[in-house]
């Protein structure tokens, strides 16, 4: 791909665009983002010091993953092709008072420029909304130092996945906006997997994330049959 321009729907991007305007709502569309932060953020700090490190996050969208890491002593870069999320990113700096660089970029343009130079890459529930999701975790394996960590999360193609991501969230709790997600571009760990082999990267831990989102809490561990959590690192 030149620049992985071609690897961006424009109709994901258009959806979280849409989301901008509340995405620093804990109670509204973006709840679940606010809900399973404490849980992803506390599987990133159990693994790695993020103090000092300079850490690019993949798809930061209006930034809620990016601020928490920059509060933990991160030198944090936000990448997003949805403009108007990163024009919310950027606003809500001067309400948290942390530092992040927010930058509209794909993966693939932003690893030509930069390979070889973080020390943490996270991506968030984004492989699941571009065409190509192997291209994304290339390109995050180009970003990073050798020895560098990269998280993933997203969504197991399973049917309990399509029953309590799509079904359960989207159309009967109403937790997030109908047609936020595609069921056939949810994503086995085995297919994961694969692609970080063919990307020099090393797994090194899977578990499920699992959301109650009656009490609003989330935690790591456990199955993997709905949504999912990945610790890699690049090979030497």
């Amino acid at each position: 791909m030149s620049g992985g321009q071609e690897n961006i729907d424009p109709l994901e991007q258009q959806k979280f665009d849409l989301l901008a305007a509340s995405w620093w709502d804990p109670d509204g569309e973006s709840r679940p983002l606010h809900d399973l932060n404490p849980a992803r953020l506390a599987f990133i700090t159990e693994r790695v010091e993020l103090q000092g490190k300079r850490v690019i996050d993949v798809g930061c969208g209006g930034g809620i993953l990016s601020e928490s890491m920059s509060a933990q002593g991160a030198e944090v870069t936000g990448i997003d092709v949805a403009a108007k999320a990163l024009a919310v990113a950027r606003l809500h700096l001067h309400e948290s008072g942390v530092q992040v660089d927010y930058q509209h970029s794909t993966a693939e343009a932003w690893a030509q420029h930069n390979a070889g130079e973080a020390e943490v890459v996270t991506c968030m529930e984004m492989l699941e909304h571009v065409p190509d999701p192997s291209s994304v975790i290339k390109a995050c394996s180009m970003m990073l130092v050798e020895g560098g960590h990269l998280f993933l999360s997203t969504l197991n193609r399973t049917l309990a996945a399509f029953a309590i991501a799509i079904l359960g969230g989207e159309h009967i709790a109403r937790i997030i906006p109908t047609g936020t997600h595609q069921y056939d571009r949810f994503i086995k760990p085995s297919e994961l997997c694969h692609w970080l082999r063919n990307s020099d990267m090393h797994t090194v831990e899977i578990c499920g994330i699992h959301y109650n989102h009656l009490g609003r809490t989330a935690h790591t561990g456990g199955h993997v049959r709905v949504n999912y959590i990945v610790h890699a690192t690049r090979s030497p």
